[in-house]
């Protein structure tokens, strides 16, 4: 398990600030809720903890050590809301998942029929971990379905195996009935493999549903933090309060606290 600490975080392009100033921590093995409307900053601050944005300053820590900010393999994984944005359409599912993989050490030295086995192995235990049967590992990813894709996505976010993971509105593109059988799996998923996680979304029942903390952010800057009953149900913000305001269900517990 691992923790993800963002010091004083600022991203620009050009003149633009897009990101002003954050901190914020996701303590190991939890899961927080990143929120805001929409150009409120949230996905430009995930990307900047994989180095997708352009950090101007500030530190991404995992467990306490600077996290490298070049794209690829490291400590901080990315799955965005669009599959096919981490998918080759050219390479099999088999083929994406197996590019995640870290070289063990030692794996050099084995026969190369060996390695490919051990490799394939590894594939296939993934593929099974997030709900996908290994024979589909032959195809591509237009022949999934849009669920089948965010699947295939995070098992090879998760086979890179990070200390943190981010996901990025990962369900906002799928249809309703696919929605909570995604959650269910990441929820399941974070559980059982202690992974801290930083889940944006703009979908507050959502948040409520997997988060142990919810970061709201406005404008670039990160305006509300806390344990997700007392910022649902107690918001100290405007903004918090708006984003609520806009859902029935959590609109209806703030007023009955």
């Amino acid at each position: 398990m691992s923790s993800l600490e963002l010091r004083a975080i600022t991203v620009r392009y050009g003149r633009f600030t897009a990101v002003q100033n954050v901190d914020l921590m996701v303590p190991e093995g939890t899961v927080t809720g990143l929120v805001g409307g929409s150009g409120s900053g949230k996905s430009t601050l995930g990307k900047a903890v994989v180095g997708l944005a352009p950090v101007h300053s500030g530190r991404v820590l995992v467990a306490g050590s600077e996290a490298g900010r070049r794209p690829g393999r490291s400590q901080v994984q990315l799955v965005f809301q669009n599959p096919y944005a981490s998918l080759d359409p050219r390479m099999t599912v088999g083929a994406s998942v197996a590019e995640a993989l870290p070289r063990e050490a030692g794996s050099r030295e084995a026969p190369a029929r060996e390695r490919r086995a051990a490799r394939g192995a590894e594939v296939a235990r993934y593929l099974e971990l997030v709900g996908i049967d290994p024979a589909r590992a032959v195809l591509t990813p237009d022949a999934l379905s849009g669920g089948q894709r965010q699947r295939v996505a995070l098992a090879r976010a998760l086979a890179a195996r990070p200390a943190v993971l981010i996901a990025d509105e990962i369900t906002s593109a799928l249809d309703v009935s696919v929605q909570g059988a995604v959650l269910n799996l990441l929820r399941g998923l974070q559980r059982e493999l202690g992974f801290a996680m930083l889940f944006i979304s703009h979908n507050l029942a959502v948040v409520r549903y997997l988060s142990d903390q919810v970061a709201v952010m406005d404008g670039g800057h990160l305006v509300e933090c806390g344990p997700t009953a007392r910022v649902l149900e107690r918001p100290e913000h405007p903004t918090t309060r708006n984003l609520i305001s806009c859902v029935p269900a959590l609109a209806l517990a703030e007023e009955a606290s």
